[in-house]
């Protein structure tokens, strides 16, 4: 998921001591960032992410990769669906804009680079219709005999 060297942020003058943070809070912050951008419908998961999910247990950091370029700026690759019917190019856009002002808000650090794969689309979900009343009319379901008299069925 990232690598496992802790990041210390840059500390004030007159403070005394260091700030580290590892890079696996630093996914679960971008997670957490990405999911509550519009037009995305869940996080790429391992298998072991999705198991956990399924005891009840949330992994947020999933579907982040972080990686430290050579000259020691941070890279963050995002794997994403999205939900169909959205417009790609704005919602990577928007995940990448998202990413940058979350992380820079929280931990003062910067992104050199944030790369956004869709790894696929997903539909909405309809209700399945029963199969029996595809051809069935309306006003001939009423069970009601004062709406079906209103609408001119007649029951025995």
């Amino acid at each position: 998921m990232a690598e496992d060297k802790r990041i210390v942020l840059a500390a004030e003058p007159d403070h005394s001591g260091d700030i580290e943070i590892t890079p696996e809070v630093l996914a679960v912050v971008l997670g957490i960032a990405a999911q509550q951008v519009d037009g995305v419908y869940a996080m790429r998961g391992s298998l072991a992410n999705n198991i956990s999910s399924l005891l009840g247990k949330d992994s947020h950091g999933q579907g982040v990769k972080l990686t430290t370029l050579d000259d020691g700026r941070l890279s963050a690759d995002i794997y994403v669906y999205l939900r169909y019917g959205v417009s790609v190019p704005k919602v990577a856009l928007a995940l990448q804009k998202s990413l940058r002002e979350q992380l820079l808000f929280m931990t003062d650090l910067q992104l050199a680079e944030v790369n956004v794969h869709v790894d696929g689309l997903v539909p909405e979900k309809q209700a399945k219709q029963d199969p029996a009343d595809l051809f069935s009319d309306d006003n001939e379901d009423s069970a009601d005999p004062a709406t079906a008299k209103e609408a001119g069925v007649k029951h025995d």
